[in-house]
């Protein structure tokens, strides 16, 4: 007599792979795309090529563009189609810390606003300042009043802060420049030692991450700088007893032109081979490395004030901005962007103001500290 099958076993079970298969069916979802009817790639490569003021209204079109806007693969993009954009990054320093920082954003063509970054994770007094692509450098400075060999890297991308490697010497009021990648670093350090003279230059490859040092005179270790600048691969130091020049093609040094050492006030930027600076009267003026003549930048008076009270400069996509403070119950930071131009074979500069705005304002005792532009 055949055996008794169960009722229960009359209803045959789901196989594994049946289930594996089932469950891949619904929970399988296709990506989002960028941008429907075009590959991703091709989505990428059009959305890369707009401008970044626009960025604000295209993060509303959907939620995989407002992602890819803020990824590496979109800034990587932008970078290789060579579609970043100079913004103008601001430092300052005020009664609630020594070191603020700040990015201009337009909203609108006629409404710029200064935006707060991160707050830097240990605030130097006096550091210095370098831009490497989309990085911003803030080097050495002191803390505690102890000279610091600290670096901090700002990406400008992401505004997130991270260390850097750390320099081989503590330095405040160092000079510091840019060329061909590369930072070079002087000055700033006690000379008292065998270790600190031979150091008081050093080179900075952010490729390699390492430091090292540059050969220096024995004579000019014991200058400490209060402003410098880049010229044609050219590091300009300027310190109380005359500046140098560190030729980072060739590895020489030289001294800076004393027409150019008398008349360097406060911090400068270059545009089109010109160092520009403002003098005593609160008038900017330009010196020609060429022609190493100094020369007042005409066509502006009507459009900024006529003492332009702590101001600093930096060259934004070929563009002198000019910041500075209007000092009242708080300190108001104004900003003007000029073009600016060689007339009458380079005997004259001549500016044509864009625009002039109020871009923030900040607690009776802000100083602005330093200016400068990064690719983003």
């Amino acid at each position: 007599m055949p055996p008794t099958t169960s009722s229960s076993s009359s209803h045959q079970l789901p196989s594994p792979t049946m289930s594996t298969a089932a469950a891949a069916t619904t929970t399988t979802e296709e990506p989002p795309v960028l941008i429907p009817s075009l590959p991703d790639d091709v989505a990428l490569n059009c959305l890369a090529r707009v401008p970044r003021s626009h960025h604000p209204t295209l993060s509303l079109v959907s939620k995989p563009i407002r992602t890819v806007l803020s990824s590496t693969l979109f800034f990587t993009a932008r970078s290789l189609l060579h579609s970043t954009e100079p913004l103008l990054y601001l430092s300052l320093r005020s009664p609630l810390s020594p070191s603020l920082f700040f990015c201009l954003t337009s909203r609108h063509e006629n409404d710029r606003i200064l935006t707060p970054v991160p707050p830097i994770p240990s605030a130097p007094i006096g550091a210095a300042y370098a831009v490497v692509g989309s990085t911003i450098y803030v080097i050495g400075g002191s803390i505690n009043d102890v000279p610091s060999a600290n670096v901090w890297a700002l990406d400008c991308r992401f505004n997130s802060w991270q260390p850097a490697p750390r320099m081989r010497v503590g330095r405040e009021f160092a000079a510091a420049g840019a060329v061909d990648g590369k930072i070079y670093v002087m000055g700033g350090c006690v000379g008292d030692t065998w270790a600190r003279s031979t150091h008081w230059a050093e080179v900075f490859d952010p490729g390699t991450g390492t430091w090292e040092p540059v050969a220096s005179p024995i004579e000019v270790r014991d200058k400490w700088m209060h402003a410098s600048a880049v010229v044609d691969g050219k590091v300009y130091a300027m310190a109380d007893r005359g500046g140098i020049v560190y030729n980072a093609n060739n590895g020489e040094w030289e001294s800076v032109e004393s027409e150019l050492d008398m008349g360097w006030r406060g911090r400068a930027c270059v545009v089109d081979g010109v160092l520009y600076c403002y003098d005593y009267l609160g008038k900017i003026r330009g010196f020609d490395v060429e022609e190493k003549a100094w020369r007042e930048l005409r066509g502006v008076e009507r459009g900024l004030p006529r003492f332009l009270c702590g101001a600093t400069m930096a060259n934004v996509g070929g563009k002198l901005l000019v910041v500075w403070e209007m000092k009242g119950k708080a300190v108001e930071i104004w900003c003007a962007e000029i073009a600016v131009e060689k007339r009458e074979g380079g005997r004259e500069l001549w500016g044509e103001i864009g625009w002039v705005d109020k871009v923030g304002f900040f607690p009776n005792g802000s100083i602005i500290m330093h200016c400068l532009a990064a690719a983003v």
